[in-house]
């Protein structure tokens, strides 16, 4: 099961490799990452249909933000599912998400046994 986590801050990617260790090993869990909304969209143009199934996103991000890049993503893509990932828990970035189609919303610091259990729910459905 392949997930896509888009974000610009690059060390981000090694944090979420190594808080899904245990998951990568297994085969559970492949892990594809983006560094602008420009980049995700190309990934997931890269195959038809597309091998991501979920999209971790960040919202605020230079060029296309990740609100953007969801609107984009339930257009063209909408069987794929996104959660938004934001250092601002705002109301209004949460409503924009949520009326955009966005699965869930997560708050940085990222807590990341939250993010398993959303993760474990799609590996075992």
């Amino acid at each position: 099961m392949k997930f896509l986590v888009v974000d610009d801050e690059k060390d981000v990617e090694m944090l979420f490799r190594q808080k899904f260790r245990k998951e990568i090993r297994s085969n559970a869990l492949e892990l594809e990452f983006a560094f602008s909304g420009d980049e995700a969209i190309e990934i997931l143009r890269s195959n038809h249909p597309p091998e991501v199934v979920y999209i971790f996103s960040d919202i605020n991000m230079p060029g296309m933000s990740g609100l953007e890049l969801l609107e984009k993503v339930k257009t063209d893509f909408p069987q794929i599912k996104v959660s938004m990932i934001s250092a601002y828990g705002d109301q209004h970035n949460y409503d924009k998400a949520m009326e955009s189609g966005a699965k869930a919303f997560f708050t940085k610091p990222i807590d990341f046994e939250e993010l398993r259990e959303e993760i474990n729910q799609l590996i075992h459905q």
